[in-house]
């Protein structure tokens, strides 16, 4: 079982940044594919960006593609996402997900696959 805790949300300014982490317990947390996803007040849960368990490859939504970076330290077991040049349209509560499964790389994008969730962080950008 692993337990995610994020952290690192806030209110900042249009064109501000943030830098969300997620913690997570458990020792084999350098096998598990990690990703972000964001909900917005009365929106579905949407991907933002994914990064597999050695930290080679990284997949973004193209609303964030070039602004957002995910990253990950498995020494730390965390995982991170730096928001820079952020939009009030980036408005919601941003959660960190795992899992160990094998996924080929579509279904990286759909909250389904991920097993494992944090409690959510808020960010709210102001215009």
């Amino acid at each position: 079982q692993v337990q995610l805790v994020e952290s690192g949300g806030g209110l900042v300014q249009a064109g501000g940044s943030l830098r969300l982490s997620c913690a997570a317990s458990g020792r084999t947390f350098s096998t598990y594919l990690m990703a972000w996803f964001r909900q917005a007040p009365g929106k579905e849960r949407e991907f933002v960006a994914a990064i597999t368990a050695s930290g080679t490859s990284t997949y973004y939504a193209d609303s964030v593609k070039g602004r957002f970076t995910i990253s990950r330290d498995n020494a730390k077991n965390t995982v991170y996402l730096q928001m820079n040049s952020l939009k009030p349209e980036d408005t919601a509560v941003y959660y960190c997900a795992g899992t160990i499964k094998y996924l080929s790389v579509q279904y990286y994008y759909t909250a389904a696959p991920y097993d494992y969730w944090g409690q959510g962080t808020q960010v709210t950008v102001s215009s």
